[in-house]
């Protein structure tokens, strides 16, 4: 019989590194989210700017095409933002996801935030959703028995395919 603890877990100690490099109290000279957007699109890993808000290739995808909405802003949480740049997030993970149908024809999404770092949030300090695109059979034995996921495309070509699909 198991004890009190009966919780099962899933140990991805690869991940530590990515804690060690990402996380923490960023400040806007040295968040990722803000550099990326002082370069030019294709070396940010930008898809698309907006006024408020960007969408940005996820350096850690956890499928091919896994994008991310940007607040421009350095702001951590949802319930700070102004109500333009809350708008702009909504319509951008709608657009995002009109733009994966359209270029990667995949089958669903996942959606989501994590806010503060207590929530799973890698970067906790500018706000972000991440956009999954999922296809049936998405998942299968290679992270159970490989120990690895297969990401099919390269984040470069990745961003380029969305960010043509982006103009159309």
């Amino acid at each position: 019989m198991a004890g009190a603890d009966e919780w099962d877990r899933i140990w991805a100690p690869h991940r530590k590194q990515y804690l060690a490099d990402e996380a923490g109290a960023f400040t806007d000279e040295t968040c990722p989210f803000c550099r990326s957007q002082e370069t030019d699109d294709v070396s940010g890993l930008i898809v698309h700017r907006g006024s408020s808000a960007y969408v940005i290739m996820n350096k850690y995808p956890y499928a091919s095409g896994h994008v991310m909405v940007c607040t421009t802003r350095h702001v951590a949480l949802y319930d700070d933002l102004t109500a333009q740049e809350r708008d702009e997030v909504a319509s951008l993970t709608q657009q995002a996801m009109r733009v994966l149908r359209r270029a990667a024809r995949c089958a669903g999404f996942n959606i989501g935030m994590n806010q503060g770092a207590i929530s799973g949030a890698g970067i906790a300090a500018h706000l972000h959703q991440h956009v999954v695109p999922r296809w049936g059979g998405d998942t299968n034995f290679m992270p159970v028995i490989g120990g690895t996921k297969v990401i099919p495309q390269l984040l470069e070509d990745s961003r380029a395919l969305l960010a043509e699909a982006w103009k159309a």
